[in-house]
This record gives structure tokens, C-alpha cells and sequence, in this order.
């Protein structure tokens, strides 16, 4: 145990200083204050949701779609991408431009999804469209 901190538990001990003031203090060191801690073991998302209800165009009727991906089905598609081969990538992006989608599917490596699955437990997109659609993006 550091000095500091050992100065920090003595006041804490003789009542110079609350709890809190010593967690805040303790954080500030590097030490595992209960905020940090917290932070620290939030669990990794397992899957990816995706939920649109929305109104078919054709009869009016509602159509709830509900999708779960497996955050690990994500990591291995993506090492199976690696194994297209370049000139057939080269083609997917072509179309995915003509289709409108501005994608490069050559710049996904696995660890540029490891960094995108790290973020996906903050990841909430909720989607209203004029009461058109209702589409909901999530990790879990």
C-alpha cells in the first residue's frame, strides 16, 4: 500500500474525511473507488438487438420485426470476410455504391471490431419516422 493511501484510510479512520470523500480521493490515485468499479463490471454486450415495427404499405397491417445477433456470430464473420478474395471485396463495394451505400467492406478488420463491440454496451439508436416505423438498435 502507497503512502497516500494509507494517509487517506488514517484520516478517513480518525474522521477527517466521509466515505465518499475517501472513495473520490482513492479513485483519484488510481485505486478502485465503488464508481470505478462499477464501470469496470459492466459486462461485455452478447448480442446486437434490432427491433422495427413499423406499418405494411400494401394491407396496413402491423409488422414487428425482432432481430438478436450473436455479438461472437459479428467476430466471425468478420474473420471469414479476410478470406474473400480482394478483386471479389472489390466488387461487393462497387454494388453497395451503386445501391447507395458508401461502404468499404476492405477496411473491417477484427480489430477494428473488437473496438466497435468494446463501445456496443453504450449503444442505444432509437428511430421514429413520422409514425411510419419504429426502429430500435441496441446491445444487450
Amino acid at each position: 500500500m502507497t503512502e497516500e493511501r494509507l494517509r487517506i484510510l488514517e484520516m478517513l479512520a480518525g474522521g477527517k474525511i466521509t466515505t465518499d470523500e475517501a472513495d473520490r480521493l482513492l479513485g483519484a490515485l488510481g485505486g478502485s473507488s465503488s464508481a470505478a468499479t462499477a464501470t469496470a463490471a459492466k459486462p461485455k454486450p452478447k448480442f446486437l438487438r434490432v427491433i422495427v415495427d413499423a406499418i405494411d404499405d400494401d394491407n396496413g397491417k402491423p409488422v414487428h420485426i425482432n432481430i438478436r445477433v450473436p455479438v461472437l456470430l459479428l467476430r466471425a464473420g468478420v474473420r471469414l470476410a479476410s478470406f474473400i478474395p480482394t478483386s471479389a471485396q472489390l466488387r461487393v463495394n462497387d454494388e453497395l455504391r451503386r445501391q447507395g451505400v458508401d461502404f468499404d467492406i476492405t477496411q473491417i478488420k477484427p480489430e477494428n471490431l473488437n473496438e466497435i463491440i468494446d463501445h456496443l454496451g453504450d449503444l442505444q439508436i432509437d428511430i421514429d419516422a413520422q409514425d411510419e416505423a419504429k426502429i430500435r438498435i441496441y446491445a444487450e
